[in-house]
Parts: C-alpha cells; sequence; structure tokens
C-alpha cells in the first residue's frame, strides 16, 4: 500500500468539512450493509433449509451488530461536530454515490447479500497496512485526485486511502485547532446539544467536550472496526471475515445455496437519465412499498436530527425525538425486508426490488416550536394513509399503519387539541384486578373488606413475603378456600403492608374515606441482586397504566415477561445489584408517568424521570430515557448493549 497521502486541517471551517466527510461515510455505509441485511432471506418461509435458516439468521444478526455500531459512529461524529459550533450532517447524495464524492479507494454501491458484498466490506473495513485489493464487482471510477491547496480558505475534499487514516487526520485537526484557538474556544458548542447516551444508548457513544474526549470518539470509532490497526475479534473487519469463512463453508457444501434475494444493484425509484448500473423500480406494488420505505427513512432521519440542538427546557421533546427515530428503524426493517422478496418489473426479469434510501434535499434541523411539531405529526399521518392502502387488514405488514399513527399522537401540536392517546390516562390510584376478568381464585385472590377491596394476583407475586410476615392474619398461606381477610388488621396498617410489596401483586379500591394508594413522590428503579428492576412510579407498561410498583424481569427467563416470575433462581442469574454511579445531573422533576416499552426481542425500553438506585437506595443514575437490559447478557448492567443481537434473545412481550 502506497503512503496515506496527508489531510491538512487549518482551520475550524475546514474541520466541520472533513466531519462532514466523514458523516457522509458513516451514513452511506450504513445503507449499503442495511441494503446486504434486508436481501437476506427470511428463513424456510424463503425456501431455505432449516439448518441454512438457522446459519443465514446469524449473519443477520452480526450484520445488524455492525450497522448499529455504524449508526453509533454517525451520533458521534454529529457529537464532534457540535461540540465545536458546527451542525450535524445527514444529508448525502442518492445511490449510486457519484465519482469524487468520496476519496478514489471508497467505492459505495447497493448490492445484496454475496461474496462479493463481503469481500466489499472487509475492503472498506481493512486496518491501515493491510495489503488488499476490492471486490472485483466494485470497479473504482478512473483515477483522481482530491487535495486542499496551500494558501486557500475555502476548504476542500482531500484523499485518504484508509477510512482510519481519515478519522487520525481529523483527530490530528483537533490537536492543531486546540493548540491555535485554546481548548475551551475550539470546544464552544454547548453539550446539552448533543446525543448522550442516555438519551440514544448506542454502544461507544459519548458526549464531546475537550480534546481528551474528542480522542475517546474518535478511538471508538476506528477501534470498532474502521481502519483499526490491531483489529480484535469484534471488529468489523474480523466479523466480516469470519463471515466468509463460513459462507465459503455453507457453499462447499451445497453449491446451490442462495442465501439471499437477487435484488437489484443500485435501485431507483425513477427513471434514471443514465441506466447504467442503475436498476428502475417499475413493479406497481413494488414501487409503492419502495414509496413508503423512503419516507419511513427519511422520517427516521429527520427524528435524528430533531434531537441534537435543544434547548434545556425541551428534554421531554429531545426524548421523544430520538425514541421515534429508533422506533421507525423498527417500523422500516420489515418493510425493507418484505421489498426485498418483491419483483423489480418487467424490464428485469429474476431481479428483485431494494431500497434505495433516497433523500429529500435537505435533512436540517427544524426550527423548535409549532412548525416542527406540525409538519412531523402531518407527515406521518400522510405515511400512515398510503401504508393502510398499500398493507390492508391480513396483510404481513398490516400493523405498520397503526404503528405510524400512534407515533403521530406523541408528537402534540401546540395549540391544537391532542388527539385521544394511545395509553388510556390513568388516575392516581393502581387498577386492581376485575374478579369479573379473571374468576380463577388461585391467580387471582380478591377479599371485600369494610374499608378496601383487596386484590392479590399470583402472576405477579415474586414472593419477597411482605404480606405473609407484615399481615399473617389477612393473607393466610396453603390454605384452601378463601385466604384473603383485610378486616382482621388496621385499615391504615394494611395499606402500608400494601405498599410495601415490590411487584404491585397486593392492590387494593378503597372504600369510603379510605385514601387510595399514594402517587411516588420520586421515581426509581432498584437493581435487586442476581433479580429483578423494582420500580416505584406512576407506572405505563407496554401502553398500558399498571399502578405504581412493579417487577419486571431481567434475567430474559421469566415466563411471564416482561414482569418477574422468580426463574433467576432455577437459571443461576448472577448479576450484581450494586454497579457503579454514573456521574449525572439532578432531576427538575422527579415525578410523573414512567413508561416503560418491552421492545421485541431487545430492551427495557424507559421513558420519563427516574433514579435508578442500587439495591441499598445508592444512587446509579439519573435519567429521562434509558435502555434498560432484559436478555441478561449485558456488560454493562443495568444497561442495553446490544448483547441480546449477539445471543438471539427472543420475546414480544
Amino acid at each position: 500500500m502506497s503512503e496515506e497521502p496527508k489531510i491538512r486541517i487549518g482551520d475550524r471551517e475546514e474541520l466541520l468539512f472533513m466531519l462532514a466527510e466523514a458523516a457522509a461515510i458513516e451514513h452511506n455505509v450504513m445503507c449499503c450493509y442495511l441494503y446486504g441485511i434486508w436481501s437476506l432471506k427470511r428463513g424456510e418461509r424463503d425456501g431455505l433449509t432449516p439448518e441454512q435458516a438457522k446459519v443465514v439468521a446469524a449473519w443477520k444478526r452480526h450484520m445488524t451488530e455492525v450497522a448499529v455500531e455504524e449508526m453509533t459512529h454517525l451520533a458521534l461524529v454529529g457529537n464532534l461536530t457540535v461540540a465545536i459550533g458546527g451542525s450535524p450532517h445527514l444529508s448525502r447524495p442518492n445511490f449510486p454515490i457519484p465519482a469524487a464524492y468520496h476519496a478514489a479507494e471508497v467505492d459505495l454501491e447497493l448490492m445484496g447479500f454475496s461474496r462479493a458484498l463481503v469481500d466489499h466490506a472487509i475492503f472498506l473495513e481493512r486496518p491501515e497496512g493491510v495489503e488488499m485489493n476490492d471486490a472485483p464487482e466494485f470497479v473504482h471510477p478512473a483515477e483522481y485526485h482530491r487535495a486542499a491547496p496551500k494558501g486557500m480558505i475555502m476548504p476542500s475534499a482531500q484523499d485518504y486511502q484508509t477510512i482510519g487514516h481519515l478519522y487520525r487526520g481529523i483527530y490530528h485537526g483537533f490537536e492543531v485547532l486546540a493548540r491555535r484557538y485554546g481548548e475551551a474556544n475550539l470546544f464552544s458548542g454547548d453539550v446539552a446539544d448533543q446525543i448522550s447516551p442516555a438519551d440514544a444508548p448506542l454502544p461507544g457513544l459519548c458526549t464531546v467536550t475537550d480534546l481528551a474526549s474528542a480522542h475517546d470518539a474518535i478511538e471508538t470509532i476506528v477501534e470498532q472496526g474502521e481502519g483499526a490497526p490491531e483489529h480484535t475479534e469484534d471488529s468489523h473487519y474480523q466479523k466480516f471475515l469470519d463471515l466468509k469463512d463460513q459462507f465459503e463453508k455453507m457453499v462447499a457444501q451445497d453449491p446451490s445455496f442462495e442465501p439471499a434475494f437477487p435484488v437489484a444493484r443500485n435501485p431507483v425509484p425513477t427513471e434514471p437519465l443514465d441506466p447504467d448500473n442503475q436498476v428502475w423500480i417499475t413493479d406497481p406494488h413494488a414501487a409503492k412499498v419502495l414509496d413508503i420505505g423512503n419516507s419511513l427513512y427519511n422520517m427516521m432521519l429527520r427524528f435524528l436530527v430533531q434531537g441534537y440542538g435543544r434547548d434545556p427546557g425541551e428534554a421531554d421533546h429531545k426524548r421523544l425525538f430520538i425514541t421515534l427515530s429508533r422506533e421507525m428503524m423498527s417500523v422500516l426493517t420489515p418493510v425493507g425486508e418484505y421489498l426485498a422478496s418483491l419483483p423489480a418489473g418487467p424490464e428485469n426479469p429474476g431481479v428483485n426490488a431494494g431500497m434505495t434510501f433516497s433523500m429529500v434535499r435537505d435533512i436540517g434541523r427544524l426550527p423548535s416550536g409549532r412548525g416542527e411539531m406540525r409538519l412531523l405529526n402531518e407527515r406521518l399521518h400522510e405515511i400512515a394513509d398510503h401504508a393502510g392502502r398499500a398493507f390492508p387488514e391480513g396483510h404481513e405488514l398490516d400493523s405498520v399503519e397503526a404503528a405510524l399513527r400512534g407515533m403521530a399522537d406523541r408528537i402534540i401540536v401546540p395549540g391544537e387539541p391532542p388527539k385521544p392517546p394511545a395509553v388510556t390516562a390513568h388516575d392516581d390510584r393502581p387498577k386492581p384486578v376485575s374478579a369479573d376478568a379473571v374468576n380463577d381464585n388461585d391467580i387471582v385472590g380478591h377479599g371485600d373488606g369494610k374499608d378496601m377491596l383487596l386484590t392479590f394476583d399470583t402472576r405477579r407475586c415474586i414472593h419477597a413475603r411482605r404480606c405473609v410476615l407484615g399481615a399473617p392474619k389477612v393473607f393466610l398461606s396453603g390454605v384452601t378456600g378463601d385466604w384473603l381477610f383485610p378486616d382482621e388488621m388496621d385499615t391504615g396498617a394494611l395499606r402500608g403492608v400494601c405498599h410495601s410489596c415490590p411487584s404491585g401483586a397486593i392492590t387494593y379500591d378503597p372504600k369510603g374515606d379510605t385514601p387510595a394508594e399514594p402517587v411516588p413522590e420520586v421515581n426509581q428503579v432498584k437493581i435487586r441482586e442476581n433479580g429483578p428492576y423494582a420500580f416505584r412510579a406512576s407506572l405505563v407498561v407496554d401502553g398500558e397504566p399498571d399502578g405504581f410498583r412493579a417487577t419486571l424481569c431481567r434475567c430474559g427467563a421469566s415466563k411471564n415477561k416482561p414482569y418477574c416470575d422468580g426463574s433467576h433462581v432455577e437459571a443461576g442469574f448472577r448479576a450484581s445489584g450494586e454497579p457503579e454511579t454514573r456521574q449525572s445531573e439532578k432531576l427538575e422533576v422527579r415525578d410523573g408517568d414512567l413508561e416503560i416499552t418491552p421492545l421485541p426481542n431487545g430492551p427495557l425500553q424507559v421513558s420519563g424521570n427516574l433514579e435508578i438506585c442500587a439495591g441499598t437506595g445508592r444512587n446509579v443514575d439519573r435519567v429521562t430515557t434509558a435502555r434498560l437490559c432484559r436478555c441478561g447478557g449485558s456488560k454493562t448492567k443495568p444497561f442495553c448493549d446490544n448483547t441480546h443481537l449477539k445471543i438471539g434473545f427472543k420475546s414480544d412481550q
């Protein structure tokens, strides 16, 4: 490999220019990987054998891990940019990326999963000093050079042979400008304008406030795989090398093995002026699905950019938009997978369609306020209208419309009456399970006393024994027939016993002058040693009001997810209840609704004011949004680190 060209950065504008180059690379590479992932067949339904389906599902997980880290890189570059006073860069040209937009060594096109794509990924992710050629299917344009002429004030594109070298040049620019301007003057952006790990718990995400944290951010990008001098087992480079080896073994066993749909190379949504190396998607249904997919993709980007640059008083909007961005990806993924199964059109027999990741002209940050909320709410409903027509009831994607309308209902336009929320507002007391709804007294018990209707839901019980120890005459154990007698104890004392039940198994409906259970003044979750999360807050779990107390599974083994059922004991789950304290600011508001959404096959998505506490009560973190591990495998417990993707954690609850 010839010597890498020097990257010259002499002022803040040039540094912003090169950060925009890096952001575009991360964005484009992420799209290329997603295209390959979505082209993979969906298991036995698409003709794979059970063994092949298992292998392909593992490849999909591994490539998704890489794509998630590319999202981390994009967010880190955004934070680096905001730290020095810039705005995050999410705009990019449409595929295929034109020559000279990136360095000559970086050819970025959309290609389905294949040996060529894997070889191309290995080439892109190669460490500096590794001699190799790109896959022959990726034909680079005629050699060209990009350089910043000396003595010029206008920034200009510059050359690099590896992505790692680009980042080394960017960090050198940070060092040069820190000496020139002073570190405090260089890092003049407001850290609150960045996306923090609490906002979007992506693996390796950090905020940038000085030269040391800028170095950490860049090292994370490089060490996760893009040009790492010494690649590790978990690097992108090594993951693709391993995948290539597995692919070759599968083909050797069965030469007819086809793990992916024959998706188009560089599909486009409209007739191209130059059809060379592009496939126009003309099948009517595929074209409609593509149109919806591109609209979802652009909304995902809009939500992400709206998370940057929010004033401290807009923390709720920041949390909302970043959450919606992540949720939009979960809506987009099945659309992209379905699209890959459809024909491109009669002009291209045997070729399937695929996502084009077409961009609107600009993805700049919308000004905060009524116009912002109006535009986003309106756009979601427009896309939902199209999704409803394309995916009618009974279609495998018929849930897309409802998901989009649910998102729209959470974007409240100032001055306009909000639509009835998806979650019915709950009053200030828990809702006991109705005796009419559940008649099996062995599962839900009821005791009707003069001051309260006492309810005990055994499905929620974790056997903390606060009831049988604190009120043994009220809660009878091991008896046949009635076993709840609320009049056998002073009502005030019994209320205290009920409130001490961590799981919410015990609730009561007060009568007469008996007070209802008070709303917790401080939302908190305690991390129980080798056990579940114990929440106390005004809870909304999976869209439904759920009282003020709940213990939720964090071992991954419960048969009553998301609630704990004691399976952690049988599973031998081991996890500290005393994680290290994180640095955090005091919450301005400590109560309010706490929304907990168990993400499909993923973590608990928590939104709302929350103090995370060790089992002893020591503060661990204060957050307004978090993703808490519930697969049991995270190395950063209680927080999710996406290990669920690696171990194949499954739960739709």
